[in-house]
């Protein structure tokens, strides 16, 4: 059997650097269609899930979610106060993929919201944030450093139809060190939802989704962040077209060396 010569090799190295770094990189598409006139709400409790470290109590705040006019995307109004000031930070905050359970135990949370599986590392690009997990709104729109924080943005990527692979409002958001130990968590939920006191009537059902390994973890609040395909739908995840394009561009330059290195 004929090995490839050099060249040949060089070419298939290339070509399969290039859809490696394109496959690591699926850029999001913009979230249409979301429903105007509906809020969904997560208010973190009184105690925190993490009890230890510079915690002077829990970190008290709130994450609003509704639509902008255009209907594209989810407006945030984010609100945190009674952040830990002798260290610790900066803080970062994630949609999760899963609902917190009754007892509140944060890692029961699971990871972020990463329906096209791209995973924590590299790290989020603020510039690039269709290439950024879903769920990861502090790598997109900053970390927190003190309290109180608040800030209001657009994120055109989550969603608030059910049944999209993008969808937040049957999940809970997650506030963590920065070293990734979660501090305290809340569940989303419709506004309309509330009852007279202004909580929820009903916690918000989960997804079902597989336990992930080490899960049972001893150690209270660190749990991976980062995603394992959970919350993708079935079948081939939704990329933009550029991300298509560059792919295509990508196989057509590794074909064109290759069948270079054959003529040589």
């Amino acid at each position: 059997m004929m090995m490839p010569s050099a060249p040949v090799l060089a070419a298939m190295c290339l070509a399969g650097s290039a859809v490696a770094q394109i496959g690591s990189f699926p850029e999001a598409m913009p979230a249409t269609g979301n429903p105007t006139g509906v809020t969904y709400k997560a208010v973190l409790p009184q105690e925190p899930f993490f009890t230890e470290g510079p915690l002077n109590g829990n970190v008290r705040g709130s994450i609003e979610a509704t639509a902008p006019e255009d209907g594209v995307g989810v407006q945030f109004t984010v609100k945190f106060d009674n952040v830990p000031t002798s260290g610790g930070g900066p803080f970062t905050y994630h949609i999760h993929v899963d609902a917190v359970p009754a007892d509140g135990n944060c890692t029961k949370a699971l990871t972020h919201l990463d329906p096209l599986n791209r995973g924590e590392t590299p790290v989020c690009d603020s510039s690039a944030p269709s290439t950024c997990q879903v769920g990861d709104l502090a790598g997109k729109h900053g970390k927190v450093t003190s309290g109180p924080f608040n800030v209001q943005y657009v994120d055109p990527y989550v969603s608030l139809r059910e049944g999209d692979a993008a969808f937040m409002g049957n999940r809970s958001f997650v506030f963590h060190f920065a070293n990734k130990t979660r501090i305290t968590c809340a569940n989303f939920y419709r506004v309309d939802d509330e009852d007279e006191d202004g909580a929820p009537s009903y916690l918000p059902q989960p997804t079902t989704f597989p336990n992930l390994p080490g899960s049972n973890s001893s150690q209270p609040g660190v749990y991976p962040t980062g995603s394992s395909g959970i919350g993708r739908p079935s079948g081939l995840p939704l990329v933009s077209a550029a991300a298509t394009r560059h792919l295509s561009s990508a196989f057509t330059v590794a074909v064109a060396a290759i069948a270079l290195a054959f003529l040589h």
